[in-house]
């Protein structure tokens, strides 16, 4: 009750406000999931149904907060971008931190059958999460291209290792040992002169990881889709409309958007040049 005589110890309670004015990304991070693919024997190097169950987890939480505008995700981990200017839940930091992670942990538990129908859970499977702010559009760019150069070393560096395993007959030590000192393109000559692996003609889901994308619709397709049923991956971001002379002041526009899986280039600049609202105030 509001005026107990025990209400005093919400003093001890202390703000945990962020920094206003940065650039928010949150981090997930699947926790032990090295042990949750190994009991639940997921295909190596890469498991299709698991990649795509992470991606539907992390579209349901951008489907809740719209002011997510950019979501990337590799293996057991997403990151997602805040827009500068969001004040979601004041920008308090546990609660934006707990609210995705338990979000993201309950959508990825509770869709597994969908995707992996014939592997029941033999026990829950968990996230843990930070949140990092960022000055400037500079960094934002700079940590996604350390999140997809970071898929691409571990996907080359798995994908050999497994070929080594799988199709070559060594144990998981020699193929330690096989790799040991090996760069890039040695990696490169192994797959494709011993397997007949060609590492850039794989998916580019697995070399590039999973991004997704709040775009706007256009008016023109607004207005062709209004009959249509609408797609639970579309959501709808409230944004001030311009001002006009009128004598009334006119209701807030609504700016439909759509988030969309791309798996594609981020680190060069032709991504953001053509998605310069994503990093825009």
């Amino acid at each position: 009750m509001a005026g107990s005589k025990f209400a005093y110890v919400r003093n001890f309670e202390l703000p945990d406000p962020l920094l206003p004015g940065a650039f928010m990304i949150l981090r997930l991070d699947g926790h032990a999931f090295h042990r949750l693919s190994s009991e639940h024997d997921f295909t190596k190097p890469n498991d299709e149904r698991a990649l795509q169950l992470m991606d539907h987890a992390a579209r349901g939480v951008m489907n809740e907060f719209k002011d997510i505008v950019l979501a990337f995700g590799e293996s057991d981990e997403y990151s997602f971008l805040f827009r500068k200017l969001s004040n979601v839940y004041n920008r308090r930091q546990a609660k934006i931190l707990t609210t995705v992670t338990s979000m993201f942990t309950s959508s990825y538990v509770y869709h597994w059958p969908q995707y992996l129908p014939d592997t029941p859970l033999k026990y829950p499977p968990s996230f843990d999460g930070r949140i990092v702010l960022y000055p400037s559009a500079k960094e934002v760019r700079d940590y996604f291209a350390w999140r997809q150069a970071d898929t691409h070393i571990n996907n080359l560096y798995n994908t050999t290792f497994w070929a080594l395993v799988l199709q070559g007959g060594e144990t998981t030590t020699q193929a330690h040992e096989t790799l040991k000192g090996t760069v890039s393109k040695d990696k490169h000559e192994m797959l494709f002169s011993r397997f007949s692996i060609n590492y850039n003609l794989l998916p580019a889901r697995y070399r590039k990881g999973s991004i997704l994308i709040r775009e706007p619709i256009p008016p023109a397709a607004q207005a062709h889709s209004e009959s249509a049923i609408v797609s639970p991956d579309v959501s709808t971001a409230e944004v001030q409309a311009a001002s006009t002379p009128a004598l009334k002041p006119e209701k807030k526009a609504r700016v439909k958007t759509t988030v969309i899986l791309a798996h594609c280039d981020i680190i060069g600049d032709e991504f953001w040049a053509s998605r310069e609202y994503l990093l825009a105030d």
